[in-house]
Formats: structure tokens, sequence, C-alpha cells
């Protein structure tokens, strides 16, 4: 049975050479040999079917007669697919494009990071309510703050870099099965600025970086979680020539003794005589925004709360409620009075 192009690519016959281009892309990203699960036998065929239907005078003399000439099929060793005829360097079709993610190529260079670190910080609870700013001491390597990052002695220039001629990348070709492709990788003299100093800084020895102890402010938000973490952007490792890291502050919260968070609320327990709890009573209790007056209605039942509003967690302009959990306390022993009393409240059916 003949070879169907058209079925190999996955297109119809009345497909654009747009179509049949990005149908190739997809497939020879599937079935490259040199990817895990590729499929050399595939490889080829798709080669050969888009060697074929992306030219017009090959396509239309394969409509016609099912082969696009003497050359079809056989010549190269690769199934009519000649890697020589692909501009790997300029413009036309970019098998860069393909291909980058295989061999770690592709023509966009990757602006180098420094590492992320990580550190702790502690609050007490209010200070997780409220938000606060702390300052932490973190050893890592930074910016050199005598020559600010280029690596040159103060008061003296830079000069182009020899080794990459002030480009900051250099440019490798490496044979592979298609044909030789070309990449750029980061100077590693220079580390891609292009510039190296003339004379070095003294504190940095030229390299713009140093490892020492800086301290961080750190701005903490109100309405903090124990367990979350903060991310400052660009307070991670610094690199010659790269951006610097982030730094992540893993937030813990110290318990408060008497009051619990509740989503956007605080939450306290607050105990009452039963007295109060049948007659009512004014009581006060102790908030994050200080002592606080409410009233205890009569007849106070088992369980009931009191809502203080607005003295909760702040969310943006607004804040939640401080909610009051009434526990009576019911007396162990009675003396021989409290018992006479009870039973006259007992007969009157309360």
């Amino acid at each position: 049975m003949a070879t169907d192009y058209y079925e190999i690519l996955g297109v119809s016959k009345s497909a654009s050479k747009g179509d049949i281009k990005k149908a190739f892309h997809k497939m020879a990203h599937q079935y490259h040999p040199d990817k895990n699960g590729g499929d050399d036998k595939k490889f080829k065929e798709v080669n050969e079917a888009y060697q074929t239907l992306s030219d017009d005078k090959k396509r239309a003399q394969y409509d016609q007669f099912g082969s696009a000439g003497p050359n079809m099929g056989g010549g190269s060793g690769f199934g009519g697919f000649d890697p020589s005829g692909f501009d790997f360097s300029g413009g036309g079709f970019d098998m860069g494009d393909i291909f980058g993610d295989i061999f770690g190529g592709g023509r966009q260079q990757r602006v180098r990071r420094g590492a992320d670190l990580q550190t702790s910080i502690s609050l007490t609870f209010k200070e997780s309510i409220f938000g606060v700013e702390k300052e932490i001491r973190v050893t890592k390597p930074s910016t050199c703050g005598a020559c600010h990052g280029d690596g040159a002695e103060p008061g003296t220039k830079l000069e182009t870099c020899t080794n990459c001629d002030g480009k900051g990348s250099v440019r490798t070709v490496q044979r592979t099965i298609l044909g030789s492709i070309a990449t750029n990788q980061t100077c590693s003299k220079c580390h891609g600025k292009g510039k190296i100093p003339k004379t070095p800084c003294k504190k940095c020895r030229g390299d713009g970086v140093v490892t020492e102890a800086r301290t961080i402010k750190v701005n903490v938000p109100s309405g903090i979680n124990n367990g979350e973490t903060l991310r400052l952007t660009g307070m991670g490792e610094a690199i010659s020539g790269g951006q610097a890291g982030d730094l992540y502050v893993h937030i813990s919260v110290t318990s408060h003794k008497t009051i619990a968070r509740q989503g956007g609320d605080l939450v306290s327990n607050h105990s009452i005589k039963l007295t109060d709890a049948l007659l009512g009573a004014e009581h006060s209790i102790e908030t994050l925004d200080g002592e606080m007056k409410f009233t205890i209605p009569q007849g106070t039942k088992v369980g009931d709360t009191i809502t203080l509003k607005n003295h909760g967690v702040p969310h943006g302009s607004k804040r939640g409620n401080f909610v009051i959990r009434l526990v009576i306390n019911l007396p162990e022993k009675l003396s021989k009075k409290s018992k006479e009393l009870i039973e006259e409240l007992k007969k009157e059916g309360i």
C-alpha cells in the first residue's frame, strides 16, 4: 500500500501550508528519537511527509502521481529528509523552535537567577492579627555594596569582555542527527554583562556579590495565619550577571491564652455565675483592643453568645467580630439557705 503523507501528518488533502507546518511541529516533538518515548521510524515518516507536502511542486506531483520524483523515499538515508536543506541559524524554517527543549538550546537566552532561600519568624497572636514590621538577619550572597554589583573598584571603569566581545554570550555549534545547531550560552567570564572590571573591586574581588549577614525588614500583613509563608521578591541569593532569587519567610504564631481565631472572628470563653445568667449583669472582658464592657441579658442560657462588632480580625477597611461564649458556672455544693431558696424557685416553676 502506498504511503499517505496526509494521513501521516493527520491533515486533510485541502490543508494549508500553515496547517501542515503546525502538524509537523507537533508530531516532530512527539516522535523525536532523542526524547523519552520517541520513535525513530515514525520521526522519519513525519519528516518525509513534511518535505513533500511543504513544497508546492512536490505536493502537486504527489497529489497527481502519488510520488514527488526520483528522489522520493531515498538518497539521504533519512526517508527523503535532507537536514542540509534547513537553515538552523538564519531566517526561514527554525528547527530551534521545535527542538530547543531537546538540545537545551533555542534562540532566547535565559536570564540566570539566584537560588530561593527560606527562613522563619515567630509572631505573637496580637501581631498576627494586626500586622507588624519585623527585622530578620539573613546570611546570604548579596549585591556588593562597594561596587553596587558591577565588580569594579569604585572610581575605576569597566572594559569590554574579550571572551564574548561584549555580547554577553558565546555562540556554540552542536552537531546532531539533524545537522549543526547553533546555540548561545552565557559568557562564563563576564556572566552575561558584556563588561568586566579593569580593576576588580577589593571587597568582592570583581564578582559583584559578597556573602554577608544582612538585616531585612519584613512587613507582615494583618490577619496572617500560623503556617503561612511570605515571599520577598529579589531578597534571596544574588548572583553575578543575573537576577536574585526570592526569600520565603515561614510564619509561626504563638497561641493566645484566652482568645482564639475563627476565620475573621475572634472567640473567647467567659464564665458567669448562675445568678448572673438568671438576673442579668454587667461584665467586662479582655480583647485585643483592651478591656471592654458588655451586658449579660436576663435569662441567659447555656451556649448563648454575645457579639462585640468590629473587634475581630482586620480585613481591608473592615473588621470581624469578637464573639463571647458564655459559660455558666453551676455550684458543686449548696448551702442550706441556698437549697431553701432554690426550692422556693422550684415551687414557682423556675
